[in-house]
């Protein structure tokens, strides 16, 4: 496959990866190989890259390949205005940015009528070129020699001033300029946030950024996006500019030559540059690019905590009794078997008077020891710490756990057309229970259903770049998916949409062949599945499990591919391969060099080694109970200096949310993260991560509660030096906004080696 060398030579040296790596993994990607794919079962023709260097290497590829696309496009425009030279040429092809490039570009786009347009169409560019090349002589007596009735220039000054307006076009377009002027507005830059006259009550929550003014190379993501969408919502006022005497000066340096009538002009003309033309053109840009920096970093600590929410502990098969809790409407209760198929469902009445209290506890009792229940979720939301509390007066055998869940997005889950096709016959409030019970056997089958921006795990997500989050967000799913495997016989077709290779219509005919002709018994039989090709197959099949099957390697993540390589193994040892995954002691038998191949090399046969050890081994950790300090249900039941367990249930640049059983999440500041100074407090947290806290403040009529995990022996240390806190900036809102492998922190940092 032929790629452009000149690609594979800079993303080599931007990552520290040999050419012969990038070139592997690009032709694999080309062929439509997924990320999980590659990373887990081409290690010897990449190198061993992992997911995050592999997800680099395709997302600059695409940079080049469109920064290429828009290379073509500008020289095809030139050439086709006869205006193409040899140097010109070079300098489009030694671009390495599309802002260079479009730099390039901008004195030959086709534009609308300027005043520039005008004037030369008056005939006033000599004027302006004996005005810019700034000899001494007489400008006024010049600029008459223009004075023309038919072009419509009445007299010297009119003259002037076209020869002015088309100086400051060239100026406009002169590409060191720009370059000049985009390094200004970026380094020296400063935001500037004022409210809007009358809008001070109305814009309340914006109150922070009334009089703001922040440097623009150092505001952090949330604010820049809280900025912006005050702006949006016209309560703020935001302009993105350095200091404008700075910025004449710079100007003035790069295009005024003397000091005699002429250079007069053209400092006239610099001036006007930059009021009509650069200072807008700049400002845009500054704006765009701060907006993708605070994007970026907003995905990527949205991507971080949807990873970690994901991978979240799941309680497996198990029989579950689900509650959603609620007063007046009652708390809704659904039986889930241990594969999640809903066996029970109705509504109990535990908050509504003594009878019907005695009633529901009549109903969850003969439910537990009807259907064997072996756990109890109840969702987190209104009455959910009143639910919790008569669940647990109800003195149920001690084996049966009780279990808070998070039900953020249970509700959308509820309504969507994939509830709707699993359970057509029952009702949203059905539905939203039934969610909640699967979200404690497993989470990530169960939260793949939903749009992760539902899921309450982000900041400002409906601000940021729609595609690029997206994007992101699909990355992870698929990354946590493959890497926990997929039980072919049992998932979803949501869950199987995310498996390598797959996608939504293959998801659909596995579903359609399971429930036609029964589950499937061997890994191969998915080769019957229309439309799942060869292709498809390598790409999917070592990350689906069949349990039970008659190959034991089924049900692992041993590639189909390498079967004969076990099967040697278990032969040369005179023993089956059940035994091989059975015993220990054969296994350190196996001497791994015999079975290297041209295309088979230790990295593979030590995965695959690994893999009959623990086969089809989940890397979540173990579920752990957990509960909340009882009669502690309120926001009004806190209490300054209280001790408390709590979840984590977000993470943002500047601290951690966390839930404490009072249905409104508090924040634990970067500061009061640890006893040693955060600069990340993922470095310190991480969502769903069992944490002890201390109520440092509660503000009930705001709704507002600050925590501190200062002195929690159980916190993590961060790595890196000092001891003392640090806070936000002055003005910082207080509302704005370890993953498992920290997958989005090293790919941002990767990405940034290509700025």
């Amino acid at each position: 496959m032929d790629f452009n060398i000149t690609h594979l030579l800079k993303i080599a040296s931007e990552l520290n990866i040999t050419i012969k790596q990038i070139e592997a993994t690009a032709t694999l990607l080309d062929e439509g190989a997924t990320v999980p794919f590659i990373s887990r079962y081409r290690k010897e023709a990449t190198g061993s890259l992992d997911e995050v260097q592999v997800a680099a290497i395709r997302d600059r590829l695409e940079q080049l390949r469109e920064l290429d696309k828009r290379r073509e496009s500008i020289l095809k425009s030139i050439r086709d205005q006869e205006k193409l030279t040899p140097e010109l040429e070079d300098q489009i092809m030694a671009a390495e940015t599309m802002a260079v490039l479009e730099d390039i570009y901008l004195p030959y786009k086709p534009k609308r009528r300027t005043k520039a347009t005008i004037a030369r169409e008056k005939g006033l560019e000599p004027l302006a070129q004996r005005l810019f090349a700034q000899e001494n002589f007489d400008v006024d007596a010049e600029a008459a020699n223009y004075i023309s009735e038919e072009k419509e220039v009445k007299d010297t000054a009119e003259a002037l001033a076209g020869a002015r307006d088309i100086m400051a076009e060239w100026m406009n377009e002169n590409a060191e300029a720009r370059a000049t002027m985009r390094q200004l507005f970026e380094k020296k830059g400063v935001f500037k946030s004022r409210v809007m006259l009358g809008k001070e009550e109305e814009g309340q929550k914006f109150k922070d950024y009334f009089e703001w003014e922040e440097p623009i190379e150092k505001a952090p993501s949330h604010r820049i996006l809280a900025m912006r969408r005050g702006e949006t919502e016209n309560i703020l006022m935001l302009s993105a500019q350095p200091d404008e005497e700075e910025a004449l000066a710079k100007l003035e340096a790069m295009f005024v030559q003397g000091n005699n009538a002429a250079s007069e002009q053209v400092k006239q003309a610099a001036k006007d540059c930059y009021k009509r033309l650069l200072k807008m053109s700049m400002e845009t840009e500054v704006r765009l690019s701060s907006k993708k920096r605070a994007d970026e970093e907003a995905i990527r600590v949205f991507a971080d905590n949807l990873r970690q929410l994901l991978l979240s502990s799941p309680l497996g098969q198990k029989t579950v009794l689900a509650l959603d809790p609620g007063f007046r409407t009652g708390v809704k209760s659904v039986v889930l078997d241990k594969q999640g198929k809903l066996l029970h469902n109705e509504t109990i009445y535990a908050h509504s008077g003594q009878r019907q209290q005695e009633e529901a506890a009549q109903a969850v009792r003969y439910m537990v020891t009807r259907f064997e229940v072996e756990a109890i979720a109840i969702g987190n939301g209104t009455a959910s710490r009143e639910t919790e509390a008569f669940v647990k007066s109800l003195k149920l055998p001690a084996s049966v756990m009780v279990v808070m869940v998070n039900e953020s997005g249970a509700s959308i889950y509820s309504a969507s057309e994939v509830a709707r096709e699993e359970f057509p016959d029952q009702d949203v409030t059905v539905r939203g229970a039934v969610s909640i019970g699967r979200r404690l056997m497993d989470p990530l089958a169960e939260l793949v259903k939903i749009d992760p921006k539902s899921i309450g795990v982000g900041q400002y997500q409906h601000d940021v770049d729609q595609s690029a989050l997206k994007h992101s967000l699909d990355d992870v799913v698929m990354s946590c998916v493959n890497a926990v495997g997929v039980e072919v016989n049992t998932a979803s077709k949501q869950l199987l949409t995310y498996v390598s290779g797959l996608g939504p219509a293959l998801a659909q005919n596995i579903v359609d062949y399971r429930n036609e002709n029964g589950p499937f018994r061997t890994r191969t039989e998915l080769k019957k599945v229309p439309r799942l090709g060869d292709k498809a197959f390598e790409q999917a099949a070592g990350f689906l499990r069949i349990r039970d099957a008659k190959n034991p390697l089924d049900a692992s993540a041993v590639h189909p591919e390498s079967y004969p390589i076990v099967e040697q193994m278990a032969k040369d040892l005179g023993v089956t391969v059940q035994d091989l995954m059975r015993s220990d002691e054969l296994r350190k038998k196996i001497e791994l060099k015999k079975y290297v191949t041209d295309t088979v090399g230790l990295p593979t046969l030590q995965d695959i080694l690994s893999e009959l050890a623990k086969p089809g081994r989940d890397p979540r950790q173990t579920f752990e109970a957990f509960s909340f300090t009882e009669g502690v249900n309120e926001i009004k039941d806190l209490r300054e200096g209280m001790k408390l367990p709590g979840i984590v249930t977000n993470v943002a640049a500047f601290g951690a949310f966390v839930d404490v059983g009072v249905h409104q999440d508090g924040l634990v500041h970067v500061s009061h993260l640890s006893d040693r100074f955060v600069s990340n407090p993922h470095d310190v947290v991480k969502v769903g991560q069992k944490v002890e806290v201390t109520v440092l403040e509660v503000d009930v009529n705001r709704k507002r509660i600050s925590l501190s995990m200062k002195g929690d022996p159980a916190a993590p240390k961060p790595a890196g030096g000092g001891n003392r806190d640090r806070s936000n900036s002055k003005g910082a809102s207080k509302r704005e906004e370890e993953p498992m492998d920290d997958f989005q922190a090293k790919l941002a940092k990767l990405k940034g080696m290509f700025k």
